[in-house]
């Protein structure tokens, strides 16, 4: 059986099979029967995590200790509000602080995103607009699709990968990859991405 846990640029939390590039975590999001109830979200921590840690495997949504989300790449994380865990992906995250402006421990920087990414009652995610010429790559924005910006390109999001190549769109635009999120992708964090990013 496909389990909705995987999570989309926007925030959403689908079924499709596809595991992706990391797995991460924002709470206890399931019941004992692997049933994904609707929120998005149980505490302030999101994080996203390697898929390979000390060559350790397990079952996921068993037992009650957290939610297995999956996503398609950093990017994708990113947009939906998960920072780089600082346990099982340390030097991310600490390149993540350093980007951010070093200043702040974790939950300093979790409680500064969430209150950019959250809406109130958990089924839902913030988006702002922006002028797309000044969105770095590695934002998230919608237009009559989800695209990933590069530096000169909009690549079309899908669930398996990325699409063709499209020009960037130009004005004003939707933007799903929150305020603080950007001003670390400015300051020179780069997130892994999937190999149809080219």
């Amino acid at each position: 059986m496909t389990l909705r846990n995987r999570v989309q640029p926007d925030g959403q939390i689908t079924d499709v099979a596809m595991r992706g590039m990391f797995t991460g975590n924002c709470g206890i999001l399931h019941s004992t029967d692997k049933i994904m109830g609707p929120a998005l979200w149980k505490h302030h921590a999101w994080i996203c995590c390697t898929l390979n840690w000390q060559e350790r495997r397990r079952d996921v949504m068993t037992g009650r200790n957290w939610t297995e989300l999956f996503f398609l790449d950093e990017a994708v994380a990113m947009a939906a509000g998960h920072r780089p865990c600082a346990y099982c992906r340390r030097s991310n995250y600490n390149a993540f602080s350093d980007a951010w402006g070093g200043r702040l421990k974790a939950p300093q920087m979790d409680t500064v995103l969430h209150a950019a990414r959250a809406v109130h009652g958990a089924r839902a995610l913030q988006t702002h607009h922006a002028d797309a010429a000044t969105l770095p790559a590695g934002t998230f924005i919608k237009t009559t699709e989800i695209n990933l910006l590069t530096t000169e390109a909009a690549l079309p999001y899908s669930p398996s990968g990325y699409g063709a190549p499209k020009s960037r769109p130009t004005g004003n635009v939707i933007v799903l990859t929150a305020q603080p999120m950007i001003d670390v992708l400015r300051r020179g964090y780069a997130p892994k991405l999937h190999h149809t990013a080219g």
